[in-house]
């Protein structure tokens, strides 16, 4: 009886926190965001924001798979569907707190595949520094378009000197918890070495990694996708389609920024697809119309995906 109870716990949770989180954003916006984005959804092209939230799984799939190529050199052999879900369930519960989809995924290969937390998270950890690069990449390429345009714009909208201090006060504290941790003998900072010694071999599977030339290729593919998700989404409005790269790819840049710091670009995303659009003329309600039309098109396959993983892990682990 009790094991029953679980399951349909584990199964009602989800789908409560889903409709949930639609009503907590529902609630966020205004009578004049709700009229405009009502208008345009209703003239917006819904093949090709299937079209963008296909590409954006295909970019899950890759992912997948790049990460079982950083487990195997560590012995880790997970169930595909398990490691899938749990992708989905990472990017799921990012909308709550950023950056908690990382440990969520750790978590959830542990707890359906015993792949101890410090090798799922080192992978993890590989991943994100991989993608970072990439980020900077981009971020290079988008300044090279339009170097003084984009550095005024993120000075208005991030303050330098904020940021400065922010990374230095971030820096300071990292560096005295780990000097803490090497020369303390208190029994939770000899558990967190232990713990840390398993993160860093988990991050050095990658010098194991069996197919480099696959998990090279299979990164640009996954970044690529990126764009092609977001290039594709121009289409479902007849106003933006045909916009230039150069405003595809900067924008792209800054968008993809408020999803890798704040909670999935809650608020942040639209505001600063408009903000970026604008400054190449496009009309400000254009702007904000087209932000929005993306990102809740984001949002709702990753709420779709991340309640599918959700209740799926418990039925597909049946013991």
């Amino acid at each position: 009886m009790k094991s029953k109870i679980l399951k349909f716990l584990k199964i009602i949770i989800p789908v409560f926190l889903g409709v949930l989180l639609v009503w907590y954003f529902y609630q966020k916006f205004t009578p004049e965001q709700l009229s405009e984005m009502k208008r345009h959804f209703r003239e917006a092209n819904y093949a090709f924001l299937l079209l963008s939230v296909l590409l954006s799984l295909a970019s899950h799939i890759l992912r997948t798979h790049r990460w079982h190529l950083l487990l195997k050199p560590l012995g880790h052999r997970p169930k595909w569907y398990n490691s899938f879900f749990a992708v989905c369930v990472a990017y799921f519960m990012n909308l709550f707190i950023p950056k908690s989809g990382e440990v969520s995924r750790a978590v959830t290969l542990n707890q359906y595949e015993n792949t101890p937390m410090e090798h799922g998270l080192g992978t993890i950890i590989t991943e994100r520094l991989i993608d970072l690069i990439f980020l900077a990449l981009f971020f290079s390429l988008a300044i090279a378009m339009n170097y003084a345009l984009l550095i005024d714009y993120i000075s208005s909208v991030v303050p330098i000197s904020k940021l400065l201090w922010t990374l230095l006060v971030f820096s300071g504290v990292t560096v005295l918890f780990f000097l803490w941790v090497k020369g303390s003998k208190h029994p939770i900072a000899l558990r967190l070495r232990q713990f840390i010694a398993g993160l860093i071999q988990g991050m050095l599977s990658i010098k194991k990694v069996s197919a480099p030339a696959v998990f090279i290729l299979e990164s640009l593919l996954i970044w690529g996708l990126y764009v092609a998700s977001f290039y594709a989404a121009t289409f479902a409005l007849v106003e933006t389609t045909g916009i230039g790269w150069e405003v595809i790819i900067i924008t792209f840049v800054v968008g993809s920024f408020t999803f890798a710091f704040t909670n999935s670009g809650i608020g942040y995303y639209p505001l600063a697809v408009a903000g970026v659009m604008g400054l190449f003329g496009i009309a400000q309600p254009l702007g904000n119309a087209f932000g929005w039309l993306i990102w809740t098109a984001n949002i709702s396959s990753i709420i779709f995906f991340g309640l599918i993983a959700l209740i799926g892990l418990p039925l597909v682990n049946k013991k």
